[in-house]
C-alpha cells in the first residue's frame, strides 16, 4: 500500500510539471527528431551557398557590435569599419573568408552534387579499368567524403570562446580559448600537405623501390629525362599567359610568378614534388595543383600512347636496343651519395626532395644490414603515406575548390604540360639517333616524365604492340629515374628563384 502510494504522489508530480510547462525530457528529445530533417544530406543538396565560415557571410545577428576593432568568434570590424568574416585556427591565428565564386553561377548544394558522380568516375577508373588505382582510388574517395554535405570531414578545427586581441598590423588573434575539432581529413591534410611531410616521406618509398642501375648504366639517358622537363617551363609560361591575360587576381590574389612556378611542376607528373613546392610558393591552390598533378600520373596510361606513336614511325618503334651492361654493387652505392653531395653544393634547395628519394635508394642497395629500413621504407611506409596523401589530396575536390575556373584553367595547362613533356622527351630521343652510332628507340624519350616506374611500363607496352620481342622497360628506366631527379632539381631552382 505504501509504495502505490508513492507511484500515485510521483504521477501527480510529473502531471503538474507538465501542465507548468515543464516538458519531460523525453518528450524533449523527441521534438528535436522535428529539425533533423535540416541536417540531412537532402537539405545539404538544396543549399544555395556555402558556409559561413568559408565565405565569411555571417548574419549581423551572429557579428560582433559595430565599431572599430570589435571582435568575435565569427570575425571583426577593421578601423574603418569593413567587416572581415571567417573564423579562428586552433592556434589562435585569423582566417578571413573569400567569396565562393561556383562555375556558371550554380548553387553550392548543386556543385556538390555534381562532383559526386565526377567522384565515382575516379573509382570506376582505379577499379574497373585499373588506372593506377592506389592513387586514383584515395583521392576519388576522399573527393567523395569532401562532397557529402553537412558531414564536416573537412571542416578546419576552429577556437572560440577566447580572448581577442589585436596585432599593430590591426589582424585578430584568439588565445585561452576553447577549440572545436575539425574534420579528420583537415588533419591529414594539415600534417601531411600543408608541412610537406608526406612528399618528402614518399620519396623516401619511392627510393628504396628504384633501380638507379639503367641510368648508371647509360648516363646519357638522363638527357632524355632532362629534356621532358620542358613541360615544365610550358606549364610555367603558360599561366604567367593566364595571369596576364586575365589578370592578376586570376589565381585568387596568389603571386603570378608562384603561381606560376607552382602550375609548372604538374607538367612533370610528378605529384610528391608538386605538392612540395607549392605547398612552400602558392599553398591556396595547393588543392588543384595536386589533383591534376596526380591525376595526369594515373591517366598517363590513356595519355601517353597515342603521342608517342603520332611523333615516331614505326620503323623507329620497332628499333631494339642491346641488354645494358651490369652494374656493380658499389657503383650503387655510390651513386645515391655522389648525387645528394652535388646537389648539397650546387643546389641546396632542393636537398629535402633529393635526400629524401637517396637515402630511401641507398637503403635499397646496401643489402642485408638495413633490409628492415629499405622493406618498411618501400612497403608499409610508403603505403600508408599513399592512403593518406590520397585521401587528402581526395579532399581538395570539393566543389568550392574544384568547380571554379581557376581550377580548370590549371587543369588544362597541366594536361597540356604533360603532353609536351612527353612530346619532347621522344623528340630528344630522335635527336639523339642523329649523332648516335647506336640506334636509341625514341620511345623510351616518352618514359622521362616523373611518373615512375609507370611511365616506364607504358613505353614497354607500346613497343610490344609492335614487337612482342621488343622489351624496353630495363632502357626506360633509365631516362624514368632521372626524371624523378630532373623534376626535383628543377623544384628546387623554382623555389630559389621565387623566395629571393
Amino acid at each position: 500500500m505504501k509504495h502505490l502510494i508513492t507511484a500515485l504522489f510521483a504521477l501527480a508530480f510529473s502531471f503538474g510539471a507538465f501542465a507548468a510547462d515543464e516538458t519531460p525530457k523525453w518528450l524533449q528529445t523527441l521534438n528535436k527528431t522535428k529539425g533533423l530533417i535540416g541536417e540531412t544530406g537532402i537539405a545539404g543538396f538544396i543549399q544555395s551557398s556555402a558556409p559561413a565560415y568559408i565565405t565569411g557571410d555571417f548574419a549581423e545577428a551572429d557579428r560582433p557590435e559595430k565599431k572599430p576593432f570589435s571582435a568575435n568568434r565569427n570575425g571583426y570590424y577593421d578601423k574603418d569599419l569593413k567587416w572581415h568574416g571567417g573564423y579562428f585556427k586552433d592556434s589562435g591565428a585569423f582566417v578571413e573568408g573569400h567569396p565562393v565564386k561556383m562555375l556558371l553561377g550554380m548553387s553550392y548544394g548543386l556543385g556538390q552534387l555534381i562532383m559526386i558522380p565526377l567522384c565515382l568516375l575516379m573509382i570506376y577508373l582505379a577499379l574497373v579499368k585499373g588506372f593506377e588505382p592506389l592513387l586514383l582510388l584515395p583521392i576519388g574517395f576522399g573527393g567523395l567524403l569532401a562532397n557529402c554535405p553537412l558531414s564536416g570531414v573537412t571542416a578546419p578545427a576552429m577556437m572560440h570562446s577566447g580572448v581577442i586581441s589585436f596585432l599593430e598590423s590591426g589582424v585578430p588573434v584568439m588565445s585561452a580559448g576553447i577549440v572545436e575539432p575539425g574534420g579528420f581529413l583537415y588533419y591529414f591534410f594539415s600534417f601531411g600537405i600543408d608541412t610537406g611531410i608526406f612528399p618528402i616521406m614518399i620519396f623516401m618509398g619511392v627510393g628504396a623501390m628504384t633501380d638507379f642501375g639503367p641510368l648508371i648504366a647509360n648516363p646519357k639517358m638522363a638527357l632524355l629525362g632532362g629534356a621532358a622537363q620542358f613541360g615544365i617551363f610550358f606549364a610555367l609560361f603558360g599561366a604567367l599567359g593566364l595571369a596576364a591575360l586575365f589578370g592578376a587576381d586570376y589565381f585568387g590574389g596568389v603571386d603570378p610568378v608562384k603561381a606560376a612556378a607552382s602550375i609548372g611542376i604538374i607538367g612533370g607528373a610528378d605529384g610528391p614534388t608538386a605538392i612540395w613546392l607549392t605547398s612552400r610558393l602558392a599553398p591556396d591552390l595547393l588543392g588543384a595543383i595536386a589533383v591534376a598533378a596526380y591525376s595526369y600520373m594515373a591517366l598517363v596510361p590513356i595519355i601517353q600512347p597515342p603521342i608517342m606513336k603520332a611523333l615516331t614511325t614505326k620503323e623507329e618503334r620497332l628499333i631494339k636496343m642491346p641488354p645494358l651492361r651490369e652494374v656493380t654493387k658499389i657503383e650503387k652505392i655510390c651513386f645515391p651519395l655522389v648525387v645528394l653531395l652535388l646537389c648539397a653544393v650546387l643546389l641546396p634547395s632542393a636537398v629535402p626532395l633529393i635526400g629524401a628519394l637517396m637515402l630511401g635508394n641507398l637503403a635499397k642497395e646496401a643489402g642485408a644490414s638495413v633490409v628492415r629500413i629499405s622493406d618498411t621504407m618501400s612497403n608499409s611506409l610508403i603505403n600508408i603515406i599513399t592512403i593518406m596523401l590520397g585521401l587528402s589530396v581526395g579532399s581538395k575536390l570539393a566543389c568550392e575548390k574544384f568547380l571554379s575556373g581557376t581550377t580548370l584553367g590549371i587543369l588544362a595547362l597541366g594536361l597540356i604540360a604533360f603532353c609536351v613533356g612527353t612530346a619532347a622527351g621522344v623528340l630528344m630521343g630522335k635527336l639523339m639517333n642523329l649523332f648516335s652510332k647506336q640506334k636509341i628507340n625514341p620511345l623510351i624519350g616518352a618514359a622521362g616524365v616523373s611518373a615512375v616506374p609507370m611511365a616506364a611500363r607504358v613505353v614497354n607496352k607500346v613497343s610490344l604492340s609492335n614487337d612482342p620481342t621488343n622489351f624496353l622497360l630495363m632502357q626506360a628506366m633509365g631516362p624514368n629515374v632521372s626524371g624523378v631527379i630532373g623534376s626535383a632539381v628543377v623544384a628546387g631552382v623554382l623555389y630559389k628563384l621565387c623566395c629571393n
